[in-house]
Parts: C-alpha cells; structure tokens; sequence
C-alpha cells in the first residue's frame, strides 16, 4: 500500500473502491488464504442454513396440518399441540447455533483482514501464519465492540418500532395523505438511520483492531471519524448491501424454493452466488479499513508508522497496550 496519507485524504467513494482493489490484487496471496480459511465457510455456512431452516419449517409446517384436523379442546388436539410445540426446539437450536458461528467466523474474518492491511500499511513483512497468531488477540476486541453496536441496535431498532406502532395506533382507522407521508418519513428516517450505525459499527471494529480503545469508545470516535466523508461512507454501504441483498434473494428464489429447475442449473446458479457473495463480503472488509484511512487523513491526522508496526507486533507477542499518544493518529 504505497499511498502516502495526504493522498488518501482526496479519496470519495471511487477513489476508496479504486484502492480496495490494487490490494486486494496486490497482495492476492494472502487474500486468497484469509477468505479461504474465514470467508469461503463464512458464506458456506450463510447460505447452507437456508436449506437446514427450510427443510426444518417444512416438517414444523407438516405437523401444523394434523393440529388443524383435530378439533379444539379434543384430548388429541392437546396431545398433538403439545407435539408441536416440542418441533420448534430443534429450529431454535439451529438458530442460536448458526448465529453463534456465524458471529464468530465474521468477527474472525474482520480481524485477519485488517490486521493484514495494516501490516501492508507500515510495510510489516505480512504471511498466514502471522495472521493467523494475532487473530485470537485481536478478534477479542473486536467482539466487545461488536456486543456494544448490537446494544445500538437493539436500542435502536426498540425506538424507530415504537414509532412505528405509535403510527399505526394513530392512523390505523384514519384515511388521508397524512398518515402515509408521515409514513414514508419513518421509512426514510430508520433507513438512514440504519445505514448510520452500520457505518459506526464496521468502522468501529477496525479501530479496535488499530488503536488501543475499543468498545464504546471506539463507537464514539468512529462518530467524530466519519465526519466530511459520511457521504463516501453512505454511498459505499448502499452499495455493498445492494450486492449482499441481492445475492441473497436470487440464491433463495432460484435454489432454495423453486424446485423446478434443473438440478444442474440450481447448482450453477448456487455456486455463481456463493462466490460472487464471498468477492462481496471480502471487498466489504477492505473498503471498511481503507475507508478509515481515508478519513484519519481526512481530519489531517496522521498515523505514527513504527508506533503502529510496534502496536501490531504486540498481537504477535505478549500484548502490551501502547499509550494514546503513541497508537493514536495524531493532529498534524
């Protein structure tokens, strides 16, 4: 990564995806290995629990017909519903478990990708095996930040479905153009604000990995960080999303539900997904550590190279938190 920082500092939403790229073909070798070991079983696991769920659902869907059968309050009746209730514990299973390893394999892949950048950033020698050791070190960190943005979004997500029910309690038996323009500013308003807090999370987690603070801390200067670049940020989230989205709808519509086709379509169609999907997931991580470059010398801060190199080297060894004024990027 040979751009100097001022550079950086011209970046938008091209000049950001311009530089994702060369380092991504740059450096191929390490790429390749990190979305091997983390990306490939990421999206494999992503788009397997599409068929698990389905195929568990069916049979929870299957029981559901006998219990409409029988008729309410007869003693098979109860016996049946009670057999029912005990199918959903399996699916529920299979949720918690599928979300748990699928936290952590992001979690993991988000560490190794910007530990990785950032060794090609100081010009740190960077191999697998590097990686792989700062890791376990660094995924730690990421996780408490993780566990703070989800606290966000619970938060968040709590207040924008009040509203929402406080609108349809207001203007559920009420006609007229207010309500639906009203409506429409809720959308608009929890969208935006949705594409927000996903740029302070991903952002967030590559402080965490870069800086000593992490958690909610790192929340709140990925706030003051964004700043004069949300624009980029916005844009490049759309973006990736639209992308993440869609591979996901033609995946669930041509492979998982339409049994119709040919079986040997449906495979090309489900592995043309599941590696456009992981090219997506792997530019993401990317774009989120270049996109904190870009804006740490946006704010005309610079980054202490050796100070950085020493940071990273502690996750190789025993970790030695640096003092802020060593690790942090400091005002020019």
């Amino acid at each position: 990564m040979d751009r100097e920082q001022h550079e950086l500092r011209s970046y938008g939403f091209f000049g950001i995806f311009r530089e994702s790229f060369k380092i991504i073909f740059s450096w191929k070798k390490i790429f390749t290995q990190i979305t091997l070991a983390f990306i490939l079983p990421l999206c494999v696991i992503f788009f397997a629990h599409f068929h698990i769920a389905e195929a568990l659902f069916s049979r929870i869907n299957g029981y559901r017909s006998f219990l409409d059968d029988d008729e309410l309050g007869s003693p098979s009746y109860y016996e049946v519903s009670h057999f029912f209730s005990k199918r959903w514990i399996p699916y529920w299973f299979f949720k918690f478990a599928y979300f748990f390893i699928l936290l952590i394999l992001s979690l993991l892949a988000t560490s190794a990708v910007v530990y990785a950048i950032a060794c090609i950033y100081t010009s740190k020698p960077v191999s697998f095996k590097k990686v792989m050791s700062a890791v376990p070190k660094v995924w730690k960190r990421v996780l408490v930040t993780f566990l703070w943005s989800f606290l966000l979004v619970f938060v968040f997500n709590t207040i924008a479905g009040a509203l929402f029910l406080l609108w349809a309690v207001i203007f559920s038996n009420r006609g007229g153009g207010i309500g639906i323009v009203i409506l429409i500013i809720l959308l608009v308003l929890y969208i935006a604000g949705v594409v927000y807090v996903a740029i302070l999370w991903h952002l967030a987690c590559v402080i965490s990995v870069l800086e000593e603070i992490y958690g909610i801390k790192a929340l709140k200067k990925s706030r003051n960080l964004i700043k004069g670049k949300t624009g980029a940020a916005v844009g490049l989230v759309i973006i990736l999303g639209l992308c993440f989205g869609g591979t996901e709808t033609v995946y669930q519509i041509f492979v998982v539900y339409v049994w119709t086709l040919n079986v040997g379509i449906r495979f090309a169609i489900g592995l043309g997904c599941l590696l456009l999907l992981v090219m997506v997931v792997l530019i993401a991580l990317v774009i989120e550590t270049v996109l904190y470059l870009v804006c740490k010398s946006h704010h005309h801060e610079t980054i202490d190279k050796p100070a950085l190199s020493e940071h990273l080297e502690g996750y190789n060894w025993e970790y030695v938190p640096l003092k802020e004024r060593n690790i942090q990027m400091e005002q020019v």
